[in-house]
């Protein structure tokens, strides 16, 4: 009688013999056949940081593989994520001199504005964008204009506006304010319209969070704040519905892509934004994201390629269109291999 019952087989209910979710995983064939989430090389979104000069190059240690490249160094890394069929480049300017109010941002003869002109007259299949912000440009490292200790959003306002018509004025077709001031994005429309640059784009930098993933970008960038933090103007990233206000507003403004940022710690405010929202939505890989991934994978511990995809993949699937990513080349390059 234990014999029998040891070896006799419990009754499998009808439903779940034929409920096999395994069946379509079997093969790479067929894992291919109903993937989800599909990524794509022009969906992918580059930064490239740059200064003035020929010839110049500058390693960036915390950003493995990325270097700050004067312009004619820019067109030609522009030209190899082109061949990659990368989607688009973004730009960070740092200047050879800061000011208090960062007028430097708008200089036409500035590193971003010289490589937006060399880029267009590339004619390389790429979408030119251009962040839009003051902290690489002020001696003190903020994102906007100083009054004693705190930031004046509406003396900033201006100052981006300015700006981002230099960069249409060069080339871009897309502006990305990225500061977090208060009416920024109508401010930069109602800018470009009078300027008679309709056609340029902004992506808002709507849902930014005051993180602690932005340090790579911050050497980066030479854009560290000479004192205090960013706290009074960047998010909490305690706050959810606040970065949905933030989102809405902005979409009222007049962007025309929404982005968030860090993307790994915002992907439940990109599914929601994915349901709420109609507009295109970005979200950016920031420096810190990708020096964990490199640390990481440095040391053995994880799989670099699978890393990285797999995080890239987690973004587009909470509902992204377009990623900016200091993975780009590779990323493009490795889905090249699997197409």
């Amino acid at each position: 009688m234990r014999e029998l019952l040891r070896t006799r087989t419990v009754p499998i209910p009808a439903g779940d013999r034929h409920d096999r979710p395994r069946r379509l995983r079997a093969t790479p064939a067929l894992r291919e056949l109903v993937r989800e989430t599909r990524l794509h090389p022009a969906q992918l979104m580059a930064p490239i940081f740059v200064v003035s000069g020929r010839g110049r190059r500058e390693e960036i240690s915390s950003l493995k593989g990325h270097a700050r490249l004067s312009p004619d160094l820019a067109v030609a890394e522009a030209e190899r994520l082109a061949r990659l069929g990368v989607g688009g480049v973004l730009l960070f300017g740092i200047p050879d001199s800061k000011h208090a109010r960062g007028e430097g941002a708008a200089d036409e003869t500035g590193p971003v504005p010289e490589t937006l002109r060399r880029l267009k007259s590339a004619k390389l299949p790429l979408a030119l964008a251009a962040d839009v912000c003051l902290c690489e440009y002020t001696t003190h490292g903020h994102c906007g204009v100083l009054d004693g200790d705190r930031i004046d959003n509406d003396a900033t306002l201006p100052l981006l506006a300015d700006a981002a018509i230099a960069y249409a004025e060069a080339g871009a077709d897309v502006v990305a304010p990225s500061a977090m001031m208060d009416g920024q994005v109508a401010a930069l429309r109602a800018g470009l319209d009078a300027g008679g640059f309709q056609s340029a784009a902004i992506v808002a930098y709507a849902s930014k969070h005051a993180s602690v993933l932005y340090g790579p970008f911050r050497e980066a960038a030479g854009s560290t704040p000479g004192f205090g933090d960013r706290k009074s103007y960047q998010m909490d990233p305690a706050n959810g519905r606040e970065a949905m206000r933030e989102l809405e507003l902005d979409a009222r403004e007049g962007a025309d892509i929404l982005m968030v940022k860090p993307a790994i710690t915002s992907l439940d405010l990109l599914a929601l934004a994915r349901q709420r929202l109609d507009l295109p939505l970005a979200a950016y890989q920031v420096s810190g994201e990708a020096a964990m991934i490199e640390a990481a994978a440095e040391r053995g511990w994880i799989d670099r390629r699978g890393a990285v995809l797999e995080s890239l993949t987690a973004i587009a699937r909470a509902g992204a269109n377009v990623i900016v990513t200091y993975f780009a080349a590779d990323a493009a390059a490795w889905l090249r291999e699997t197409r």
